[in-house]
């Protein structure tokens, strides 16, 4: 906690968790991360791009603080792990802005063929 008692904005249930070791088992989290309190979600990454990731959501946000501090950089399995807090805004905000691009090329790629300035 910061002074006043008070949380900092980036903090809540969810955690974010990367370099995983991608034979890590759900009960292995749930063994791990269940020590800090109550967990009522764990999602693991399984596709290509999302192995080695994980979500922890914790019924509390007390216990999702203790955990992103004390592991962050924990060493499991042989790997120091990179707790964070999940942040949709920023994961949005980075989707549009690989949207928008996206679609730009698409709109001139159009407008070339269509012979349109």
């Amino acid at each position: 906690m910061n002074r006043g008692g008070k949380l900092a904005p980036e903090v809540n249930r969810a955690l974010f968790i990367k370099n995983l070791s991608y034979n890590v088992t759900p009960e292995e989290l749930f063994d791990l991360f269940g020590k800090f309190g109550s967990i009522r979600q764990i999602r693991q990454g399984c596709a290509n791009n999302t192995k080695g990731t994980a979500y922890v959501v914790y019924d509390d946000v007390m216990d999702s603080k203790m955990a992103c501090d004390k592991l962050n950089g924990f060493n499991f399995q042989n790997r120091y792990l990179v707790v964070l807090y999940h942040q949709p805004e920023k994961m949005s905000q980075r989707n549009r802005e690989d949207d928008l691009a996206e679609r730009k090329e698409n709109l001139e790629q159009l407008k070339q063929q269509n012979g349109i300035d």
